[in-house]
């Protein structure tokens, strides 16, 4: 049966290339008109206002946490309109054992020392791809789940194969989280600015810019992000939540579908002390790049009416 999935996402891989690459000329063409017009215009534009994707009131659940710089950013030095968010609404989460993580990031164990402190709940052998088997999170929902710079991390050096790996940790994500995501109506962010049409003519991508609209009664949503370049790109994470592949195989339950809110840039300079680790962690040298040139993106999602 696993071999019938591989070979479900290949296909899909082998039909998205080219769609990708002339996906990818356009965005860069793109660019290269928007700096033109830039430089006419001598920087007039005003900057655009960081999107900060919480509110104080959410309960989130962070994945594969890293070193934990993410979720100490969010707890001991936030945006100000996150000073009052509770740390007991935080749940931050690691896919290594405790051990593993202060081996692989030293720097980590003080900071988990500082979130335990604070009221932080930290959870370590966490697989962002079977939720159920947590004890600890099963029959807990929550508002916001955030997986930043996911990466299946097997040091796969054939492009093709690297990207199909990385495609099913994402599904993987996806169809385990159903389960920790707060139920009820589809939010509706507040967009400060009109929706952007983005390159490909489908995805139906808002670029938002001021915080989301927060009712009580809407559902959970899910924020992944990654570097808005090659080979990144190339893993097609909306088409994947939106339109997933269909079961290899009888009687396996359906792929969730979700609905794309909107996508944003992810500002690491919003997030104080937070340092992007490398999934092989400090002993394989995980200060690494994620790609180069281009942006850190954010999609957020939340599961349609009917998956």
């Amino acid at each position: 049966m696993g071999h019938k999935k591989k070979a479900s996402l290949k296909a899909i891989l082998q039909s998205q290339q080219t769609r990708l690459k002339n996906k990818e000329k356009a965005v860069h063409a793109a660019e290269a008109a928007e700096l033109k017009t830039k430089q006419k215009g001598k920087g007039k534009a005003p900057a655009l206002r960081p999107t900060i994707p919480f509110t104080f009131t959410d309960k989130i659940l962070l994945i594969g946490e890293g070193n934990f710089s993410f979720a100490h950013a969010l707890v001991i030095d936030p945006p100000l309109s996150l000073e009052h968010l509770p740390p007991s609404n935080i749940t931050a989460t690691s896919y290594d054992s405790e051990k593993e993580c202060y081996d692989k990031y030293p720097d980590a164990r003080s900071k988990v020392d500082v979130l335990r402190e604070r009221g932080v709940e930290v959870l370590f052998g966490v697989d962002g791809t079977r939720f159920e088997k947590c004890n600890a999170l099963k029959g807990r929902r929550f508002d916001r789940v955030v997986f930043n710079f996911p990466h299946a991390g097997k040091g796969i050096t054939d492009q093709d194969r690297n990207i199909l790996s990385n495609q099913m940790l994402i599904l993987g994500f996806l169809r385990s989280v159903v389960g920790c995501l707060a139920e009820g109506t589809i939010p509706a962010p507040n967009l400060s600015r009109k929706p952007k049409k983005l390159a490909d003519d489908d995805d139906d991508e808002d670029i938002d810019t001021s915080s989301p609209s927060t009712v009580e009664g809407t559902r959970g949503t899910v924020l992944i992000t990654l570097r808005n370049v090659p080979p990144y790109t190339n893993w097609d994470v909306p088409r994947l939540a939106k339109t997933p592949p269909k079961p290899a195989s009888l009687g396996t339950p359906p792929n969730p579908s979700y609905k794309l809110l909107r996508s944003f840039v992810f500002r690491r300079n919003m997030w104080k002390g937070y340092e992007h680790r490398m999934t092989k962690g400090e002993r394989a040298h995980g200060r690494g790049t994620t790609g180069e040139g281009g942006e850190d993106r954010t999609w957020e999602f939340c599961l349609k009416d009917r998956y």
